[in-house]
């Protein structure tokens, strides 16, 4: 299975096939009934030129050039019906070129976010999460312009102190008391009106931050449950929970703290300049003569932060997926002795974001200290202009002792915004993250208009339907009529079709081809809560949740009683064992179940699915990691779930299946047998081989024997 280059092409008259590698053409004429025929599995393409003899030439290809091959499958069977093949650009993925599924703009293929550089007007966004707490702002916004203009009072009472108090005093003039606990009590009610109204305000906003925040959370969260599972096939779970937990966070002291502090900083510089420029125009100007130097500095350090500080969250979402791959697989870690290289899987995860965060500390390192420097410098202008001031009689020593206490509060504003740069662009990277989760749309979409679900009698049909994965194609033309309270058992050989196929009648992903109705209506018209409220599942490695027993019995059924909640672990057979536990119903399972064996956590899965009562069951591979006493005990439960209910089985031990009414073998995504156990092993086809592989191997094993395949050998057998 060495591949080279090749170039496969068609006239009006012929196929052409050209063996770069070899130099070999080759050539067939066309005919009427001569058609290309494309499947994949495992990595690996296939395109077999067909016609009414069979099989004439076959080509194998990386999955690489799939789409390529699907194109040219698509122009050569529509060659006389003068169908123009070229995909509609709209239907097209612009990163790969792939085929979009139908009704979705996002490539499944490449469904990876492109890491755009988050603009700082991402924060406005944040607005549809403040609307609520409008009049809750608007009062903080009042108090904090309140707070800023007492605290604006203080240098503007030193003047007449110096120049009509303290100067005078100098000059030999007595000191007039009254005057002085004037000013000092206007003083000092500036600083407690300062104080009480920006006591107040960071309170208010504290609060509606905090909500705002919470709220952010809660949609996020909401919106990420209701995506397709498409979308968490290519995601990490630490990733998701950075941005959930730690985003959400870094954006709720944003408003608390930095957003405040930024709009106090723009309300005090601009009250200063007034102040400023009403006492002294000229002074005024060498005052503010720095500030365009900074502002250039900013923007020209602003996006370098912007884009810096987006690659450090990602870089840690690197690091917590580290440790939420790591945590939940403790038990395979240490199965595998692997620890040592968990450990420096995490210690490199660190370092890159170590090496990140280095990087984008050198050009912030440089950036503060010359807002510092240029602010110095300003100070420096005012201090020599007003001396000259006061030499020229213009100005008194009072007016400038005023000037530079206005000025300090006005550079180290100024300074604080400067700071706040970098706070605003990490606020600016984390919610161009959470926004990105709520900008994704799912690809199995709720209908506008939605069919009302009463009841399921739990007919299925599938229509021609047909299922693609990026560029692979996993499932086609598939035809089945399934009737109420019928039982089919799904079979065929890993990679044949069968968890995609029970994966799209629960709509977890939705066709691209055809349609899948029940009852007569399409899925698609079904609210999918509705729809799924009738379907039970068991999966082949069942998920408890951390906390009790029966509240994991009740998790399709939260209102419960304790007697429906009894009732169905006795039909699963799992009451037994869970009176064995220390706390009964009550026993906390554990994170993941892991304080139950495998079969019981089977048992309480069986027990959940039946409490629901659903009309359609869906079971894949309920029993194949279980030994065999315990697969009786599971058997006879699922013979309790599936009784007058629509049941679609995946079973990896063929023998469990003879209950079924019918028998569906699948390969490489289409039916190629359908019928009872007894008629497929008369026909001796595909289920039959598939039956008598799996005796042998069950009758070696039963005698001792293991079958060992060496690397570049024979394959032995040695008697265990």
């Amino acid at each position: 299975m060495h591949f080279s280059p090749c170039l496969l092409a068609f006239t009006e008259r012929r196929l052409i096939a050209w063996d770069c590698a070899s130099g070999v053409l080759q050539d067939w004429p066309l005919r009427a009934g001569m058609r290309l025929r494309i499947s994949d599995q495992s990595g690996l393409g296939q395109l077999d030129l067909m016609d009414e003899r069979g099989r004439q030439a076959l080509w194998r290809f990386t999955l690489k050039v799939n789409l390529q091959a699907q194109r040219f499958e698509e122009a050569f069977n529509h060659r006389d019906q003068g169908q123009d093949v070229q995909a509609d650009e709209a239907q097209l993925c612009p990163s790969c070129q792939a085929v979009l599924p139908e009704g979705s703009e996002e490539c499944p293929s490449c469904q990876r976010e492109l890491h755009t550089p988050p603009s700082t007007w991402v924060l406005l966004r944040l607005w549809r999460f403040a609307r609520p707490y409008q009049g809750q702002l608007l009062l903080g916004f009042l108090l904090m312009m309140g707070a800023t203009g007492a605290t604006l009072v203080s240098p503007y009472l030193t003047m007449p102190l110096m120049d009509k108090v303290l100067i005078p005093f100098q000059n030999g003039q007595q000191i007039d008391p009254g005057l002085v606990a004037m000013y000092l009590s206007g003083l000092l009610g500036a600083a407690l009106v300062s104080w009480v109204l920006g006591w107040a305000k960071t309170y208010i906003l504290a609060l509606v931050s905090e909500r705002i925040a919470a709220d952010l959370r809660t949609a996020t969260f909401e919106h990420l449950l209701g995506l397709s599972l498409e979308y968490f096939g290519s995601k990490r779970t630490g990733d998701l929970m950075s941005r959930i937990g730690s985003e959400t966070d870094r954006i709720s002291v944003f408003l608390s703290l930095h957003a405040l502090d930024f709009i106090t900083d723009v309300l005090m510089l601009v009250m200063t300049a007034l102040i400023l420029f009403s006492i002294n125009p000229w002074l005024a100007l060498a005052t503010l003569l720095p500030l365009p130097f900074i502002a250039w500095m900013i923007h020209l350090v602003r996006d370098r932060l912007r884009t810096g500080f987006e690659k450090i969250d990602r870089v840690w979402g690197e690091v917590t997926s580290v440790l939420a791959d790591t945590i939940p697989g403790i038990r395979v870690v240490k199965a595998f002795a692997q620890e040592r290289r968990e450990a420096q899987r995490f210690k490199d995860a660190n370092a890159h974001n170590l090496a990140v965060n280095d990087k984008l500390n050198k050009t912030w390192s440089l950036f503060s200290p010359t807002v510092a420097l240029l602010t110095e410098i300003g100070l420096l202008v005012v201090w020599a202009f007003g001396i000259s001031l006061i030499a020229g009689g213009q100005i008194t020593v009072g007016t400038l002792t005023a000037f530079i206490a206005y000025i300090g509060r006005f550079y180290g504003r100024l300074d604080s915004m400067s700071r706040i740069v970098s706070v605003t662009q990490k606020a600016a990277a984390g919610a161009k993250r959470i926004f990105d989760i709520l900008d994704h749309q799912s690809n199995v979409p709720e209908p506008s208009n939605p069919v009302q679900l009463a009841s399921v009698q739990g007919g299925i049909m599938l229509q021609d339907i047909g299922f693609r994965y990026g560029n692979r194609s996993v499932i086609r033309g598939l035809n089945l009529e399934i009737k109420p309270g019928e039982m089919i058992g799904l079979v065929g050989h890993s990679g044949s079709g069968k968890s995609t196929l029970v994966n799209l009648i629960c709509r977890f992903y939705d066709v691209t081809e055809g349609a899948i109705k029940v009852d007569g209506v399409d899925l698609r018209r079904f609210r999918l809560a509705d729809f799924r409220r009738h379907i039970g599942l068991v999966l082949q490695e069942p998920f408890l949740f951390f906390g009790t027993i029966a509240e994991n019995i009740a998790y399709g059924k939260p209102g419960a009683t304790r007697e429906e909640i009894v009732a169905a672990a006795r039909a699963a057979h799992a009451h037994e064992f869970i009176l064995r536990l220390p706390q009964g119903y009550d026993s906390l399972v554990g994170e993941r179940g892991q304080g139950l064996s495998g079969g019981e956590r089977q048992r309480i899965s069986i027990a959940r699915a039946l409490l629901i009562d659903p009309r359609i069951l869906i079971m894949d591979e309920a029993t194949s990691a279980v030994d065999t006493e315990t697969e009786k005990e599971i058997q006879k439960a699922l013979d309790n779930l599936v009784r007058g209910r629509t049941t679609i089985a995946i079973a990896h031990r063929l023998s469990t299946l003879r209950k079924a009414d019918r028998l569906v073998v699948m390969d490489r995504g289409e039916i190629v047998e359908v019928g009872p156990h007894d008629e497929l092993i008369e026909k001796q086809g595909a289920y039959w081989r598939l039956w008598e592989a799996q005796a042998r191997r069950v009758e070696a094993e039963g005698e001792g024997g293991l079958i060992v395949v060496a690397p570049n050998a024979n394959a032995h057998t040695a008697n265990a």
